[in-house]
């Protein structure tokens, strides 16, 4: 199986012993590697015909490569911190955009976001990574894990939302934002509640959307 462990916050090095280790990445994060490895763009966002239709329907884009061999690849991609996450079984939600490799024994495909991807302008579908085996995740700054318990919900900024895992429920609210509190807000804006059981990653460092900076 692929080894997977950080140098420093910004640089993921996967270990690959041969013998059918394989990783998906980024298309593009490989900033160096020793040993022999053989690449192989993919085309992501789910897996066979049934991910290819969702991808043309929702716009969610998500291009990876194969990377087979023996030795060891460093990825990287704009000096983001990265964040390993270890599925047991279990699925991650995370932005597409926010995906940077993972294991080749996870299975990938898209879920609906509904009004989160439409007010951060991108697609309505965002990736799921599901199985046993390790994913690492990107964040404009080093992410934040944030608990959620039953009756403690959370809300969360669309544009400062990563990922999540566990057993959460999504639901939306329009017309309000952090900023609106403060008299700076403008436009349409979202905030997304998370309830039940799991973890939220965010990142420290907003994205823009078509309301602006929300």
């Amino acid at each position: 199986m692929a080894r997977f462990r950080l140098q420093g916050t910004k640089v993921l090095a996967v270990t690959l012993d041969g013998g059918g280790d394989m990783v998906k990445a980024k298309n593009g994060s490989m900033v160096a590697y020793d040993g022999e490895m053989a690449f192989k763009k993919l085309t992501g966002g789910g897996e066979g015909l049934r991910g290819m239709v969702t991808r043309r329907l929702t716009g969610e884009q998500m291009t990876v490569m194969e990377v087979k061999g023996r030795g060891t690849c460093y990825f990287a991609d704009r000096a983001a911190d990265i964040s390993l996450v270890r599925l047991d079984g279990g699925k991650l939600h995370v932005e597409a955009s926010n995906l940077l490799c993972t294991d080749g024994g996870l299975r990938t495909g898209t879920t609906f976001t509904g009004l989160r991807g439409a007010s951060q302008g991108g697609g309505l579908f965002t990736t799921s990574v599901e199985g046993t085996g390790w994913a690492a995740v990107m964040s404009d700054g080093p992410a934040v894990l944030l608990r959620v318990t039953r009756g403690m919900p959370l809300q969360v900024d669309p544009g400062a939302y990563v990922a999540h895992q566990g057993e959460l429920r999504q639901s939306f609210q329009s017309g309000v934002n952090f900023r609106t509190f403060l008299g700076e807000g403008s436009g349409e804006a979202f905030q997304v509640r998370f309830e039940g059981e799991g973890i939220v990653y965010v990142q420290p460092s907003e994205r823009e959307t078509p309301a602006g900076e929300v």
